[in-house]
């Protein structure tokens, strides 16, 4: 009996097809801050991110003490992903200052 399947009365019925369970909608993502406070002046939102995809240069500049860093980007390069690598350049420079002077005294 290829095909049919007892129901409850015991009587044999065509077996159904499986309804798929629609997917659930994607969560859509929050939006990333572009604006950040200055790791020198510590002036907050004043550090603005900019993206140049044409020459791949990411540049983040503060408006007020007129710090900037920039960096090479790829396509997946966000603007909290410039202030990121800023901080840790910053961190990176202030460990080494640190040893320099730790070695001299």
């Amino acid at each position: 009996m290829l095909g049919y399947s007892e129901g409850k009365d015991s009587s044999l019925t065509m077996g159904k097809r499986k309804s798929r369970a629609k997917p659930p909608p994607k969560k859509r993502m929050d939006k990333l801050d572009t604006v950040f406070s200055c790791p020198f002046c510590n002036h907050g939102t004043s550090v603005e991110c900019r993206i140049d995809m044409k020459n791949l240069i990411g540049e983040a500049t503060c408006g007020i003490c007129q710090e900037s860093f920039s960096m090479t980007i790829d396509a997946l390069t966000e603007p909290i992903d410039i202030y990121s690598e800023w901080i840790d350049e910053c961190e990176r420079v202030n460990t080494q200052d640190q040893d320099q002077e730790d070695d001299a005294a």
